[in-house]
């Protein structure tokens, strides 16, 4: 489970408190810091990286939407208010959420619910891994480590950045368990980590040293997959 770290600001000292004890009954918020206003924010924000605020709109000094408009690389953001009026301006600034006082905590859960998602959608799952059999143990592979898997007839070569391991295994039943957002078939006998190609040369991929044929059925794909809005 992720944990979301978070701010609550607030001028009314009820309010906080509030908000505070729904945070620590939420498993994976941690609370971080607490604000009297947007000023006291953003002298916090200089040294902590929350992944969400929530944030009061009425506030002496500078208003809550005010601050969101001067400020870039905002975090997620709910925003807290017994005013209604400010909700269309709230959503043109992209908040998550907009929850009016008095808040309850079923509405409160909904809310950190959706940041959650939104969070977990925009956080790859660098870790991620599978166990396949080699060499007589069931070895885990992070998928970051995987250059390219090479398939031969009954069993495949898994190529990472430190070994070459043998895998009893078909391609084809290798495949099934890698995300397809990480990896791309490339030719009947090879699987890529589109993380790890370098070049592309001609009708090859490049990754490090090794020079991988792209197959006439699968180029148009490859490539697609490959480069996608990032050619210039």
């Amino acid at each position: 489970m992720r944990e979301i770290r978070c701010i609550v600001t607030d001028d009314e000292p009820i309010a906080r408190k509030g908000l505070c004890g729904y945070v620590e009954k939420v498993p994976f918020l941690k609370l971080v810091g607490t604000c009297e206003d947007a000023l006291q924010l953003s002298a916090m924000l200089k040294s902590e990286r929350p992944d969400l605020l929530f944030l009061d709109i009425e506030m002496p000094f500078i208003s809550g939407i005010d601050f969101l408009s001067g400020i870039t690389d905002a975090p997620q953001v709910i925003i807290t208010t017994a005013y209604e009026q400010y909700a269309i301006k709230g959503y043109e600034l992209d908040v998550a959420d907009y929850l009016l006082k008095p808040i309850s905590f079923e509405r409160f859960l909904q809310s950190v619910n959706k940041v959650y998602a939104r969070i977990d959608a925009q956080i790859p799952d660098e870790e991620g891994y599978i166990f396949v059999k080699s060499n007589g143990l069931l070895k885990k592979f992070f998928f970051d480590d995987i250059l390219f898997i090479e398939g031969l007839e009954n069993y495949v070569l898994v190529y990472t950045v430190s070994s070459k391991e043998v895998v009893h295994v078909t391609l084809k039943n290798l495949s099934l368990s890698l995300p397809e957002e990480r990896f791309l078939q490339v030719h009947r006998s090879y699987i890529v980590n589109k993380k790890k190609v370098d070049a592309i040369e001609g009708n090859m991929v490049c990754i490090g040293e090794k020079r991988i044929s792209v197959s006439r059925s699968f180029r148009a794909s490859v490539f697609a997959s490959l480069l996608g809005n990032h050619l210039l």
